[in-house]
């Protein structure tokens, strides 16, 4: 017999809950992907971008170009989040792949130069506004997990009940 993914929707309890997550991820996402659309946007990423070992490759697309890929890409996670109300697989896949965009995001947190002062004296670890920007990814990651993890068959996550 094949695994049943399962889809929060359809829980019950506190299992059902999670539905309010995969919506606010779904608003965020869209919100998100709207932003890489604009000029201000493309040139607020680009020093992300540049320091970053995972995605510094996506300056072959220009300014516009690497926020475009982005904004497409965080448009279909927002798109694949919301079938995945329908769709245990999407949500899967769909939560699996905002998994990702948090924790390349949360990593700017530490390949961006000025953004995080590291010191062994007063205070250990300071950083600026972008920094405190970066860092509530850490909770969107931790959301996405949650929603990654609920969608899983039980078969994976025996001790969970729907």
């Amino acid at each position: 017999m094949p695994a049943s993914f399962n889809v929060a929707e359809n829980g019950t309890g506190s299992y059902r809950m999670l539905a309010l997550l995969r919506w606010v991820m779904v608003v965020i996402f869209v919100s998100f992907g709207m932003q890489k659309f604009t000029l201000q946007s493309a040139q607020g990423i680009v020093p992300f971008i540049s320091n970053s070992p995972f995605i510094s490759w996506l300056s072959v697309f220009g300014l516009r170009g690497e926020a475009y890929v982005l904004g497409v890409a965080e448009l279909a996670i927002a798109a694949l989040l919301a079938a995945g109300a329908f769709s245990a697989v999407l949500s899967a896949v769909g939560s699996l792949l905002g998994m990702v965009t948090f924790a390349i995001t949360w990593s700017f947190f530490f390949t961006t130069p000025g953004v995080v002062k590291w010191s062994w004296s007063t205070d250990p670890m300071a950083w600026n506004l972008t920094g405190e920007f970066i860092f509530k990814d850490i909770v969107l990651l931790c959301v996405c997990t949650m929603l990654f993890l609920a969608s899983l068959p039980r078969s994976v996550i025996p001790s969970r009940s729907a």
